[in-house]
């Protein structure tokens, strides 16, 4: 309340002292020299995307299972999103496909580090540089985690960070960030963000209104202190969870989420994978369990991609974790009586199957 009541005294509420403290205290985190904010995680992707002048004849491969605004992003810059299919264990991006979906027409990768897993971002960046193609990590979900020990974020060409409420750092509404190494490429977003301006009515390209409120930032770099805190709430309550569900001898109903050697989870969402799960999510529910489901329809069958030809089968791995996945609730407060109250009935659901 002290952070917003210094912004509404000050009555600057565009641009100003509050964003550029906030960028720069994220670009220190992370250990990025550039970090330029925006209106969403949404707006990130679309910025990122026109400074780097992508648009209308290109293609841009990304993955089948996100949120739509990964997509979404591409398709309004007037390129032409391609999906590649996800690795089962993580949900991410499989760089083993990355070469049957190239084309002379493919510009970028956009992988998702989804859940708070990094991707394969070796791998991925290999084959991104082998074929002279940028690399726009979607970190929307992933503040926080680290790939052998670097922040996701900092390893592609650019990435994009959103600060939806429900985010490991949530805003109190809309906010998203782009962070990059590369200073010319901060000054297009800056540009492009700001209706390509500068200097007020002087405006040097075409740009956009894509401005994150200085009162979210004033919000946001308060709770940019408890950041470390919370995510290691969260990875101790996926702990628990991981222990809970090995003592009730849950392993052949429920497959639980995992890092891969050398990276690190930050859990903004604690996603299994199970069986019957429309039916335990019912089971659930009418206990008053929570859940949510990340995401009952892959991009390629929703009606918004239909023009791009794909049908069912086309991606299996993304199709299976569609039907398979429920998310269970993970925060930092989350106690020990809940989270045996989620196993527990979990357990009893499969029990009255046998």
């Amino acid at each position: 309340m002290a952070a917003i009541t210094r912004v509404l005294e000050s009555q600057q509420f565009i641009l100003g002292d509050e964003i550029e403290s906030f960028e720069k205290e994220v670009g220190a985190l992370l250990g990025v020299r550039e970090a330029v904010s925006c209106a969403s995680g949404t707006a990130a992707l679309e910025i990122s995307l026109r400074a780097l002048g992508i648009g209308s004849g290109d293609e841009v491969m990304t993955t089948p299972y996100t949120f739509v605004a990964t997509a979404g992003a591409i398709a309004w810059t007037g390129a032409r999103p391609v999906f590649v299919d996800i690795e089962p264990e993580t949900f991410n991006m499989d760089p083993r496909l990355l070469d049957s979906a190239l084309t002379p027409k493919t510009r970028a990768i956009v992988p998702v580090h989804l859940f708070g897993c990094c991707a394969s971002m070796k791998s991925i960046l290999q084959f991104a540089r082998e074929k002279r193609l940028w690399v726009i990590e979607d970190t929307a979900q992933a503040i926080g985690a680290r790939y052998d020990q670097a922040a996701a974020g900092t390893l592609g060409d650019v990435a994009c960070f959103s600060f939806f409420p429900s985010k490991n750092l949530g805003a109190a509404g809309d906010g998203g960030m782009v962070v990059s190494n590369d200073p010319g490429l901060a000054g297009r977003l800056r540009l492009i963000r700001n209706h390509g301006s500068r200097r007020k009515y002087d405006h040097e390209i075409l740009g956009t209104n894509s401005r994150l409120d200085a009162l979210q930032a004033a919000i946001l770099r308060v709770k940019l202190g408890s950041l470390s805190v919370w995510t290691a709430k969260r990875q101790e309550r996926a702990a628990r969870y991981h222990e809970l569900f090995a003592d009730r001898g849950l392993e052949r109903h429920v497959s639980l989420p995992h890092a891969p050697p050398g990276r690190t989870h930050v859990f903004n969402q604690y996603v299994i994978r199970c069986h019957q799960r429309d039916n335990l999510r019912a089971f659930l529910n009418a206990r008053g369990i929570p859940t949510e489901i990340y995401y009952p329809v892959a991009l390629h069958l929703q009606p918004a991609f239909s023009y791009l030809g794909y049908t069912q089968g086309n991606f299996p791995c993304a199709e299976a974790a569609s039907a398979e996945t429920l998310a269970l609730p993970v925060y930092p407060e989350l106690d020990d009586e809940r989270q045996n109250a989620v196993v527990g009935e979990i357990a009893e659901f499969y029990r009255l199957q046998r």
